[in-house]
């Protein structure tokens, strides 16, 4: 198992997909950031009133902003690198080596996840890094007491929206298609929108995490984090199964 997480550790971290996704995830959060605070300063209202909560230029206003961004397109960012993590094997014609090897493809499937999650944990470390730093840059302080909370709950929302991406692998897998789970990851982010939008709220697993980081609605429940939870499980559970299940003549 060990060196199966080390063989996919490698594969990712030594790949374009894996160094570009994690530049377009935390340089984009930055970016975007960056670019709301420059319009809150130019003073102009019409852009001021479609910012809403993030249109204040101080700590709580960057992280809502920050949040907004994460919660959708961080989540396209982490789908589309899980998509290729799972979907290469097949597209680049590896997966007939693999059932040579003497590590079990469901180990081999678990190693990836388990190194997805370590890639996701590193990337959303560098976002509060660099959140902090422009935070510091704009002259906002040391983020203190309410602050230190928000950036909290962003490193939690940017963990929980990696975790929620996970049925991509399992689509991914079953389609041995990297187009497949990258539309799937795109169709995600649709449902999770009209799902909020027809009142399903923090029930979508997929929606969860963004309604109880902005704190929209009544928020979400235990019960409905109980749910979540299940969801990502059982999506780490089928594509482990999907993979101990492979077959070559398909």
């Amino acid at each position: 198992m060990r060196a199966a997480i080390r063989v996919e550790a490698i594969k990712l971290t030594r790949s374009l997909v894996g160094v570009i996704g994690s530049a377009a995830i935390i340089g984009g959060v930055l970016v975007l950031v960056g670019g709301i605070t420059a319009a809150i300063r130019s003073g102009r209202p019409d852009l001021t009133a479609k910012l809403g909560a993030s249109a204040t230029a101080d700590w709580p206003g960057l992280l809502a902003a920050s949040a907004q961004i994460t919660a959708a397109g961080a989540f396209g960012g982490f789908g589309i690198v899980l998509a290729w993590m799972f979907a290469r094997e097949f597209t680049e014609g590896t997966i007939t080596g693999l059932f040579a090897l003497p590590v079990g493809r469901g180990s081999i499937a678990s190693a990836k996840i388990i190194v997805f999650a370590g890639w996701a944990l590193a990337v959303n470390v560098m976002i509060i890094a660099g959140l902090t730093g422009v935070g510091l840059l704009l002259g906002y302080g040391l983020p203190a007491g309410p602050d230190l909370s928000g950036l909290g709950r962003q490193f939690v929302l940017g963990i929980l929206t990696a975790a929620i991406t996970l049925p991509v692998a399992w689509i991914a897998t079953l389609t041995r298609s990297l187009l497949a789970g990258v539309a799937v990851t795109v169709g995600l982010v649709v449902v999770g929108q009209v799902g909020v939008l027809a009142g399903a709220g923090g029930w979508l697993p997929i929606a969860a995490p963004a309604l109880w980081a902005l704190g929209q609605g009544p928020g979400v429940s235990p019960g409905q984090f109980c749910v979540l939870g299940l969801f990502v499980i059982l999506s780490a559970a089928l594509t482990v199964l999907s993979w101990v299940r492979l077959q070559l003549d398909r």
